[in-house]
């Protein structure tokens, strides 16, 4: 997407319609290459701005990642939630634990954008933001949070807020996590195929996360 229409935005709406622009241009490229690789000069270059014309409408590369990992996460709580449906009461704590663990990671598996961003997000995106960026990221992050608990909670009310809370902020750095060795540079996919050996270190997203979250949701749900 180009922004050339007009060379200088002055009302609210070229504006708002310039830092459109700018995220439609970065979410395409995060369809084509890791997180890493998304750099501040290419998508001045493909949204047709200056460099600092781009840092007049987000403070840094960072900030526009971070607004993009906002919408991505907002957009997951509602497949997350709309996957996981009405849990029906007659079945088991271990059933509706089954239930839920398999809707947030196929519903993750489904968005590999949004599983990179949270795999940068703190090493990476929180470090080169202004205060106004991080109040604004935090703040969309709570909103989502809570409707996070709200899904959790319904299916397993067993757990309550705080339970589903404490689930919640360890299985996204789990998430993060895995998704980062699940999917590592070339150099180390190259050591993998070169000695099978290797194959027991190896992560699968899936599996792996899977795994992690049921041990992890087990340990916090309450025992008979």
């Amino acid at each position: 997407m180009s922004v050339k229409t007009f060379q200088r935005a002055r009302s609210d709406e070229q504006r708002a319609e310039r830092r459109r622009a700018i995220l439609a241009t970065a979410a395409t490229m995060l369809t084509e290459m890791p997180v890493a690789d998304v750099s501040l000069n290419e998508l001045s270059r493909r949204v047709g701005l200056a460099k600092s014309n781009v840092l007049n409408y987000f403070d840094s590369r960072e900030a526009v990642l971070l607004e993009l990992s906002s919408s991505e996460l907002a957009a997951w709580v509602k497949d997350l939630d709309a996957t996981v449906g009405d849990a029906l009461p007659e079945l088991t704590i271990d059933d509706r634990s089954e239930q839920l663990i398999s809707a947030i990671v196929g519903t993750l598996s489904e968005r590999p954008v949004l599983c990179d961003l949270i795999s940068a997000q703190a090493g990476v995106l929180e470090r080169n933001i202004s205060t106004e960026t991080a109040l604004s990221f935090k703040r969309a992050a709570a909103v989502s949070y809570v409707q996070m608990i709200e899904v959790v909670a319904g299916v397993l009310p067993e757990l309550g807020e705080d339970g589903a809370g404490r689930f919640i902020a360890t299985a996204s750095l789990l998430a993060g996590a895995i998704w980062t060795h699940s999917h590592p540079v070339p150099a180390i996919l190259a050591a993998y195929e070169a000695d099978p050996a290797l194959e027991a270190i190896r992560l699968d997203f899936e599996p792996a996360l899977t795994d992690s979250l049921r041990t992890l949701l087990y340990g916090a749900l309450p025992r008979a």
